[in-house]
């Protein structure tokens, strides 16, 4: 066997031969079975006093048989989910190059401001009075938000993109109630999120698609067109879900004559601002016309996905949607004092318009915190050089490619902050899947792969702004060597990842058929 200087076989077929264990484990790679396999249902962990008898007070709804749970002992428990947390790949691992998903590094300043008490335990039914300056950090945020948009007003409370989205629309239909106008229709671009046309959809409105056009971008006739259908004066659209920066990698050009298109026409204009992070600091959303704007603080200001529990997506208005955003909200009075504005007094803040609620309280204080002191450590030119250092690297990796992978729209001008690749020119056999699988060999998460739907075998990569020269240096090697063995025909593509702790699955299948409960193996009867 061909050994190099550190002991590692130097041919992958040389790996392969020796890669199988007696244990299953790989050096430090430990296979790990489930919980239940590991314990047992009739054991525990812990010596515990059998409970005294009492009378339930569960009316009737006690458990009817046990729980099922395994019992382990303190090291079992250890070891299982340390073992567990080794085979998840992160932020903290390497670069995690998921295209319009934004997944950066998240600095452990803002872990440490967010733990200050005051901020990690305030409790939402805590009286106001005691939590004013959790109620500063709000409306502090709020205000960044609003200026970095260029908007009028923020509503605070959702907790995600799709749940932003859901908000903007919301604001749309009761404006349009207000004046007695009807309609039915929302238009979405090909170029636009997934979660776009669903929300609409959801909020009762009929979706109808946009073309786009040969740049990748929203056909502005074509648009054109559909808002003067009808007839004037009798237009059906209630507004345009846009997504700017598009999913394609590309800056809207004709965003503010969309906007003003569709407001000539009686309409309204959400924009999808989960691609906030490739302008801000560069561009206002509310200078190109739009109304309402949902922001991922994950995506633009590196709070974690999901925060371990509900994320934050807050809206950004126009003067004409504020009117009728949600609460509760804060709003500072003259005297420098913020309140919280609720349904007992929104009157005293002309704010009687309110499509109402949205979630039971005011927001997530984890990603709030998080999210402002981003902000502040950045200030206002740090903030810009965050955009033009994310368009910079997704450049650089389009660039970097584009010889190797095709690159549908690399001759539409320079992408955003996301480079977008297609399948096409692999050798017959080969799929983007192939690549992706690969990648995982090569210590990487996959792209984001098929999406958009507009281009065949998608691979949309984002660098962000935070990974340094030699990071893109060492994914664009991988990425390269994997896209020459696929073009080149090599099969054993197909069998990867081969180094991972599982190899490839039926996704189609677990995606189908999920098995969700583990069940204790039967044992095969002898053969008589």
């Amino acid at each position: 066997m061909s050994m190099n200087r550190e002991g590692r076989p130097t041919r992958p077929q040389d790996a392969e031969a020796t890669s199988e264990t007696f244990t299953g484990n790989r050096a430090l790679m430990l296979e790990e079975p489930l919980l239940f396999e590991i314990g047992d249902a009739t054991l525990t962990g812990v010596d515990l006093e059998a409970a005294p008898q009492a009378e339930s007070r569960l009316g009737g709804l006690e458990r009817s048989r046990p729980i099922g749970l395994a019992g382990l002992s303190e090291p079992e428990t250890v070891r299982h989910y340390t073992r567990l947390s080794r085979q998840n790949y992160a932020i903290d691992l390497g670069l995690f190059p998921l295209g319009s998903c934004t997944m950066k590094h998240n600095p452990r300043l803002n872990e440490k401001v967010a733990r200050m008490p005051g901020f990690a335990d305030v409790h939402p039914l805590q009286p106001v009075d005691t939590v004013r300056g959790a109620l500063e950090v709000i409306n502090e945020l709020a205000f960044w938000l609003i200026d970095l948009t260029g908007m009028h007003g923020v509503a605070m409370s959702p907790k995600a993109g799709a749940h932003g989205e859901l908000c903007g629309i919301l604001c749309i239909r009761a404006a349009l109630e207000a004046r007695g106008d009807a309609r039915e229709v929302i238009l979405v671009p090909e170029s636009a999120h997934g979660t776009n046309p669903a929300t609409a959809a959801f909020a009762g409105y009929r979706v109808e698609n946009i073309p786009a056009n040969a740049d990748g971008r929203v056909d502005l006739e074509a648009l054109k067109e559909r808002l003067g259908k009808g007839g004037e004066g009798d237009c059906d659209v209630a507004g345009v879900m846009i997504t700017n920066p598009n999913t394609c990698g590309l800056f809207e050009r004709d965003m503010k004559a969309i906007s003003d298109a569709v407001h000539e026409a009686g309409g309204f204009v959400y924009c999808d601002g989960a691609n906030f992070n490739a302008i801000v600091g560069r561009v206002r959303p509310g200078d190109l016309g739009v109304d309402a704007m949902h922001i991922n603080l994950h995506k633009t200001f590196s709070t974690p996905h999901g925060g371990g529990g509900p994320g934050s997506g807050p809206v950004v208005l126009s003067e004409a949607l504020c009117p009728y955003g949600p609460i509760p909200f804060t709003a500072k009075t003259k005297d420098g004092v913020v309140h919280l504005v609720e349904e007992e007094n929104a009157a005293e803040f002309d704010h009687n318009d309110s499509f109402g609620r949205m979630v039971a309280f005011h927001g997530q204080m984890g990603m709030f915190t998080r999210a402002l002191a981003y902000m502040m450590s950045h200030g206002a030119d740090g903030l810009k050089q965050v955009a033009e250092d994310a368009v910079l690297n997704a450049n650089y990796v389009l660039r970097s490619l584009e010889h190797v992978l095709d690159a549908p729209f690399g001759k539409s001008g320079p992408c955003m902050h996301e480079a977008l690749f297609s399948d096409k020119g692999l050798a017959d056999g080969f799929s983007t899947l192939d690549i992706a699988k690969a990648l995982i060999d090569e210590g990487y998460h996959p792209m984001t792969m098929y999406f958009p739907l507009v281009v065949h075998g998608a691979m949309l990569v984002e660098p962000t702004e935070t990974e340094s020269k030699a990071a893109l240096d060492q994914f664009i090697g991988a990425l390269r060597s994997v896209a020459a063995r696929a073009k080149a025909g090599d099969k054993s593509l197909h069998a990867a990842p081969v180094h991972a702790p599982r190899r490839r699955l039926d996704e189609t299948a677990a995606a189908r058929k999920p098995v969700l409960v583990w069940r204790e193996p039967e044992v095969a009867e002898a053969a008589e």
